[in-house]
């Protein structure tokens, strides 16, 4: 089967998040099983690049067994990344699926139009939170009317979708509003297993952290909990539970980063806390081995990897009952789930594991039993392509 993937961006952004790790995910299972995979994005570039997008990026790249086709960004704005160019670069290949990732993307609406002129089922799937982010709500003017003006399109990209693949009954939910519930399969997002193993790269060492870490991964953005998480720290940094502990705060900034260091400072946390900006992939992975547990106090998430990815190092997690969340980890069965935005219980969460090491490696413990047995790449890919197939048979 030919399957072209179409995301905002792939590697080597690897701090954009779900949607990329999810089209990579498909694209290198699928393609070691003989499937021919094109992933179809942007030059979107964290890590290499000042600018965001790199021209020097190759326009077409092959990675294992899968190829990566990369058009320049124009111009972007809100993470509306428009790369014109990928319509003709579609146009010009052959494929017998499209799978769309990200459904509020310029990406998204030229694989339907590609779909619609050359007669190829499209699916899709979201992982952006299609009316719940806070962003869509709580941003500036100027925000809210590009993303009234998105509505058509994404209207547009939904109807003409033959299948919509989400991840919980929350993201099912959302998908009701705009189409029948005969459209919409659920299948799981899963972590690579093979990937996610013991790293020889020493963290601590190359960080000159002596001190056993507590890990918060993601984007600096408000939606995050950042503040809140900050907020938290700030409450209990006298605490002798928190004697040889240190915060390590990794990602890539997402307007957040000013304001965060700046309360930061205020709050003079700044002998407790490490932020580590733009980390390579080896050093995330170095550094889920090595916490003590993660903190990820997000005022939304939809279905969150980086959690599942901690599991794979028997890691637990505290987080919030935001959102998708809870249809994605389990309170007391592999994590602690606070409400968010509230420093003080999350305060409680974060000395009651430092205080009780079994219960820590219990709830890793089942965390791990989770993505083993249900949420790892192999079975979500297995099921992604049991979608593929029975699309293209009643088609």
């Amino acid at each position: 089967m030919k399957i072209a993937l179409v995301c905002p961006a792939s590697l080597p952004a690897t701090q954009f998040g779900g949607i990329l790790f999810l089209s990579i995910h498909i694209a290198k299972y699928l393609s070691n099983i003989g499937h021919e995979i094109t992933i179809y994005t942007t030059n979107l570039d964290f890590a290499n690049n000042a600018s965001t997008f790199n021209k020097k990026l190759p326009t077409q790249e092959k990675i294992g067994n899968y190829i990566i086709k990369r058009t320049n960004v124009w111009f972007s704005t809100f993470l509306f990344f428009v790369n014109p160019g990928m319509y003709k670069q579609m146009m010009n290949d052959d494929f017998d699926i499209i799978h769309a990732i990200g459904v509020r993307s310029f990406q998204a609406f030229i694989a339907t139009l590609v779909s619609k002129r050359k007669k190829i089922p499209l699916i899709i799937s979201d992982q952006g939170g299609l009316t719940t982010h806070p962003d869509l709500k709580k941003s500036s003017i100027v925000k809210r009317i590009l993303i009234e003006l998105q509505k058509p399109i994404i209207k547009f990209v939904i109807n003409n979708s033959k299948k919509i693949i989400v991840a919980n009954e929350y993201e099912k939910k959302i998908f009701l509003n705009f189409c029948d519930e005969s459209k919409i399969v659920i299948v799981k997002n899963g972590i690579d297993l093979n990937e996610l193993k013991h790293s020889e790269n020493n963290f601590q060492e190359k960080y000159s952290i002596d001190e056993k870490f507590i890990l918060f991964l993601g984007r600096f953005h408000t939606v995050k909990g950042i503040d809140t998480l900050i907020e938290s720290f700030h409450q209990i940094k006298n605490n002798n539970l928190l004697k040889n502990i240190k915060l390590v705060i990794m990602g890539v900034d997402f307007g957040y980063q000013n304001v965060m260091e700046q309360k930061i400072s205020e709050f003079e946390l700044s002998e407790k806390l490490l932020i580590i900006k733009k980390p390579p992939r080896e050093d995330v992975i170095s550094a889920y081995e090595n916490c003590e547990f993660l903190v990820l106090p997000s005022k939304w998430e939809l279905s969150p990897l980086t959690p599942l990815e901690g599991f794979a190092f028997k890691k637990t997690v505290i987080s919030t009952t935001a959102h998708g969340i809870p249809h994605t980890i389990q309170h007391n069965e592999n994590c602690i789930l606070v409400k968010p935005e509230n420093p003080s219980e999350l305060s409680d969460a974060i000395l009651n594991l430092l205080n009780d090491e079994k219960k820590c490696q219990d709830l890793g413990n089942s965390g791990y039993n989770l993505v083993n047995s249900i949420c790892n790449s192999e079975r979500m890919v297995i099921d992604t392509l049991r979608v593929y197939k029975q699309l293209i048979k009643v088609i």
